[in-house]
């Protein structure tokens, strides 16, 4: 799109580093902000932004213009924009009394109170958002506070660590603004609450904001908004870079119209095999945790409660029937410790296999010197030639893998360990280690496309032998299953990671990661930043500017993204939505057919008076209807069921058909239309929104 955005050359005013002032407070009229001044330029919003490592001297100025009403029909008076001796003058004197008033009456739904939440709380405080007569903020976040978040979560301070976040953020801004109507709850957005985010609630709303930490729960709150026809705000941030997306009903795509491509993941043979970087013996790290802690321990819990995990285990593809019997065998019977010693052998043990013999292995099915068939070294390019470690238990990196990986294994159990190192060394000398010979005939897959082909090849096992016996009532609360928990230094769990990644990096001469550094590859956390969040949540409420307004026009939206460290500033209009046509009918996904599913009689409409609707009102044949991940209805079924179901009512048939109960909070049901139109072509229409209540 076209870029609208203006770069002047304007004196310095003397503003620090960091923006928030700038995007959030400019229009307030808090205490000790701007009302007027450098900000307020021929009427209209501007505002500076500067950048850590920019020149003092140079400024990037930007306008919003298009925040102002949009017919000159409109245009504010003197009187519109005159004080009123309030905290918002400031933002009056731009906008008018008229959309100060507009701004207090909203209903909005924020979904999360992390960085972005926070930042977007504090400015609906500042702006006045839901402060007056029948306004309302409902923010929900089912995470508590943790230490780490207080470097960029402004609203949080230290005694709150442990507090809820949506609780907390709520009382912040009610000091900063003791108007405002705000109603804090701790639920996760998803299909589990839609009691609660029922039809009523979403149906009260003005809009939603999302600041959410993940794509799942922004597109799940994106089919939402689009169901109910409410603007969406939605923006993230990813250290310097940041966005913002506005979707406004009948006018933009949605935010799930477009997806970004999947992230690049590491081949599967290169992490078994062939590491090269500090990012693929960390990523094999999490897996070893995985494979160890969590994913046998969930195989033996539904081994225990599941009657038939055998028969659904057996169907799996490939090798996996083998390797989740085993693993439950080894969990219960053959691995299964008695004691914090049987804890520390256990660990020992695993050691040497992976650090020494598996490695032994490999060299010995591709010995160091090994050429291919073009004549050159196997061991060359990204592959590195490894070699096997030799345990020592005055090595402390040894030390430390030995000591958390007893102490993980032994919590899965419930067996008490200890961090006593001198303890553990006294343990390790009567570990017995079976010796290890290479073995001839061991295959060892070179490439991802052998692995899959090699798995394809593989047809149902027939298992020898009998499965694990179910084990006493005593075992059923074991083993328990660990996940990874990153923020906490003293459950064990990344000293696991850091020790197994960097013995793994030693066996092939990779430069080892601190703790710190392999927290963050690990999690694939990059450090966030508060300039980022209130410069892009200052683009947020510009764009609430003009939603509460009622913009009509796709040109006065913007869709921003920046990067700080650039600098970047970039702004563009959001993608119209894709206009589709039946007939001579033009839809997008905005629009669906509305039916009343109970007629004046008082009778619900039978699944062959729905047909028959189609037919005459829209001149639709339907093919296929179904509900969910429910068929309700083709024209391929059995006669004996066409029957049965076409004078069934249409809420009969889905109960049925999904078995599962029908909430009284749902006032309407969603069906997904296959249809032919008049010469028997296949056409694709809206969705149909069926009312039931």
């Amino acid at each position: 799109g076209e870029w609208g955005w203006k770069a002047l050359r304007l004196p310095s005013w003397g503003l620090g580093p960091t923006v928030e002032r700038c995007w959030g407070s400019a229009f307030s009229g808090a205490q000790g902000s701007p009302s007027g001044g450098p900000w307020c330029v021929g009427g209209g919003l501007a505002s500076a932004c500067s950048g850590k490592f920019m020149p003092i001297t140079q400024w990037l100025y930007f306008d919003a213009l298009e925040c102002l009403p949009e017919d000159s029909k409109e245009a504010l008076t003197e009187e519109q924009c005159r004080p009123r001796n309030s905290r918002y003058d400031g933002q009056i004197a731009v906008f008018g009394a008229d959309l100060q008033a507009k701004l207090g009456q909203q209903k909005y739904f924020l979904v999360g109170a992390g960085a972005i939440g926070c930042e977007l709380l504090k400015n609906f405080a500042l702006l006045g958002l839901a402060c007056g007569d029948g306004g309302e903020v409902t923010v929900t976040d089912m995470d508590t506070i943790e230490k780490s978040n207080l470097n960029r979560q402004f609203l949080f301070r230290p005694w709150d660590v442990t507090k809820m976040k949506s609780d907390t953020a709520a009382a912040a801004v009610r000091q900063m603004n003791p108007n405002i109507h705000i109603t804090s709850h701790q639920d996760r957005v998803g299909p589990d609450t839609e009691r609660v985010y029922d039809d009523d609630f979403f149906e009260g709303l003005d809009g939603v904001a999302n600041a959410l930490d993940n794509v799942d729960a922004r597109m799940y709150m994106d089919r939402r908004c689009v169901y109910y026809r409410k603007p969406l705000l939605e923006s993230g941030t990813l250290g310097t870079k940041g966005n913002v997306q506005v979707v406004i009903p009948f006018l933009t795509e949605s935010y799930s119209s477009s997806q970004d491509p999947p992230e690049k993941s590491i081949p599967i043979c290169t992490l078994k095999n062939f590491p090269n970087a500090i990012e693929h013996t960390l990523q094999w790290a999490r897996d070893e945790f995985e494979g160890l802690f969590k994913q046998p321990a969930e195989s033996v819990n539904q081994y225990i409660s599941d009657p038939k995990f055998m028969e659904r285990t057996l169907k799996l593809p490939g090798t996996q029937p083998l390797e989740v019997l085993e693993a439950v065998n080894k969990s219960l019977v053959s691995e299964r410790p008695r004691s914090w010693a049987d804890c520390v052998g256990w660990a020992c043990r695993h050691w040497h296999c992976q650090y020494s013999n598996n490695i032994r292995q490999l060299l010995h099915n591709f010995p160091p010197h090994q050429k291919t068939n073009s004549g050159t070294l196997f061991w060359s390019g990204p592959k590195r030639c490894p070699h096997p470690l030799t345990f020592d238990d005055s090595n402390p990196l040894h030390m430390d893998y030995i000591v958390a990986a007893a102490n993980l294994f032994a919590q899965t159990y419930g067996i008490t360990g200890t961090r006593d190192v001198g303890a553990v060394a006294e343990l390790l000398h009567q570990v017995q280690v079976p010796e290890f010979t290479p073995k001839s005939g061991v295959r060892i897959h070179i490439s991802d496309q052998e692995l899959q082909n090699a798995n394809a090849s593989v047809g149902t096992p027939s298992l020898c032998g009998s499965s694990p016996a179910a084990p006493p009532q005593r075992w059923l609360l074991f083993p328990l299953t660990l996940s990874l928990v990153q923020d906490d230094d003293t459950n064990f769990h990344m000293d696991f990671i850091v020790a197994a990644s960097n013995l793994r990096a030693e066996n092939y001469d990779i430069p080892p990661a601190d703790r710190h550094k392999s927290k963050l590859i690990a999690g694939k956390i990059i450090p966030a930043i508060a300039t980022t969040t209130a410069a892009v949540v200052g683009l947020v409420c510009l764009e609430l500017y003009k939603v509460v307004q009622g913009h009509k026009r796709l040109e006065s939206y913007k869709n921003g993204f920046l990067n700080l460290a650039l600098p970047f500033f970039g702004f563009s209009e959001p993608i119209a939505c894709p206009r589709n046509k039946y007939y001579d009918i033009e839809w997008t996904l905005w629009d669906r057919f509305e039916v009343q599913g109970v007629q004046p009689s008082g009778e619900e409409m039978t699944l062959r008076q729905f047909l028959a609707y189609f037919k005459s009102e829209h001149r639709l044949e339907i093919t296929m209807l179904s509900q969910g991940v429910s068929m309700l209805y083709s024209f391929f079924m059995p006669p004996t069921k066409l029957r049965e179901r076409h004078d069934q009512p249409m809420t009969e048939i889905v109960t049925k058909v999904s078995k599962k109960k029908i909430g009284r909070h749902v006032k309407a049901l969603v069906f997904e239309l296959c249809c032919n139109d008049d010469s028997e072509c296949d056409i694709e229409v809206p969705y149909v929104r069926y009312t039931i209540r």
